[in-house]
């Protein structure tokens, strides 16, 4: 049984939206839906998969824009987040004023689900998407990891980035924090980990190490 993960920039601000999923049980996880969400749903009707989680690395509006239009669709689905973002994710609309960008609060679907670290996340297959707290970039900001035989890819959202790391000058970032939990929880991951961040170009977690200028 194996996964297989698809990746695409969404506007507005180019957020690499993930959709995992398994034939064989044909149950779906969306990562980040920020925005592009008919594309999103065209995506899982096509292949018939029953979406499962929509799960979010954090709360900042370019990855929760399409979370409300998706889940209108796949009603059973649970809405995943770090409580510690709750309160950014409840400001959605507020974020979105600030950039132009029109979003009612009235269009916010409720968390029903909040992550807890090292938790599994569990869409039928033989091993999990282990959820990792790594706050920093915002207080609630986690990433995924995706630990099979044929394949090992951390999600990092706006963590850990191709080069370089999450920004922390926006609401609740922390700077040490942030150095923190990509010393002590990511780059402990195995070396040839793929790491599929939140924005721009793939990358693995030994370049990172060796080569990410925030810590070399």
């Amino acid at each position: 049984m194996t996964v297989q993960v698809e990746t695409f920039p969404v506007p507005p601000l180019g957020c690499n939206c993930s959709i995992l999923y398994s034939e064989t049980t044909q149950s779906a996880i969306v990562i980040d839906p920020g925005g592009m969400e008919k594309e999103i749903l065209e995506k899982l009707k096509k292949r018939n998969f029953k979406l499962t989680h929509i799960l979010h690395t954090h709360a900042h509006f370019d990855h929760c824009l399409g979370t409300s239009e998706i889940a209108s669709h796949h009603e059973s689905a649970s809405i995943c987040l770090h409580r510690e973002d709750l309160f950014l994710y409840e400001k959605l609309e507020m974020q979105c004023n600030m950039f132009g960008i029109h979003y009612s609060s009235g269009q916010i679907r409720e968390v029903t689900h909040f992550l807890e670290d090292e938790e599994e996340i569990d869409f039928g297959i033989k091993s999990g998407i282990k959820v990792i707290f790594t706050p920093g970039h915002t207080p609630g900001s986690t990433c995924f990891y995706l630990n099979l035989e044929d394949k090992k890819i951390l999600f990092s959202g706006d963590t850990l980035f191709n080069g370089s790391i999450g920004r922390t000058d926006l609401w609740g970032g922390d700077s040490t924090k942030i150095i923190k939990s990509i010393e002590n929880r990511l780059f402990t991951l195995e070396e040839e980990t793929l790491v599929i961040p939140g924005h721009g170009e793939f990358t693995k977690i030994y370049r990172e190490k060796r080569t990410n200028p925030f810590f070399v």
